[in-house]
């Protein structure tokens, strides 16, 4: 290595493009490649999103419809057969509670369970749920099992 071919590390010199702004001698003077007038010519300007150069926007522009209840309470649903594959499987002997739903996975530990009646019963059980279908109270009891109400 000598004077004659330093240079420096691959990447670290990049003056690919002209510089705007700096004199009507380097060509790109006087407006800066920013034209006339008008707030993009100007400093300090951000477009909003969804701006359309003062067209009403079209997300203005398409008709809205619907209705979203926001006190709608979201259940994480549990059905009949569920529980009696839940039993067959020997997961779980005579009682399931909410707890037991999170651990299983069937449920998140801030949702609210509700069991419903499809599917049979035939195991002895007692069921721990914040909801219950009238069919599924009624197949549980039919089994000899318990609904108890959170």
């Amino acid at each position: 290595m000598n004077l004659s071919n330093l240079q420096p590390a691959s990447g670290s010199v990049h003056h690919q493009s002209k510089r705007v702004g700096r004199g009507e001698g380097s060509g790109k003077g006087g407006t800066s490649t920013r034209g006339h007038k008008g707030a993009k010519s100007r400093s300090g300007y951000s477009r909003k999103l969804g701006f359309e150069g003062g067209q009403m926007p079209l997300q203005r522009r398409v008709p809205k419809y619907g209705f979203k209840n926001i006190n709608r309470i979201e259940y994480e649903v549990v059905n009949l057969e569920k529980l009696q594959i839940l039993v067959d499987t020997g997961v779980v002997t005579d009682t399931i509670d909410f707890a037991q739903f999170v651990d299983l996975g069937l449920a998140s530990k801030n949702s609210v369970v509700k069991v419903l009646g499809r599917g049979e019963i035939k195991a002895k059980l007692k069921v721990s749920a914040h909801k219950f279908s009238a069919s599924a109270k009624e197949a549980i009891e039919a089994a000899g099992g318990e609904v108890v109400i959170l």
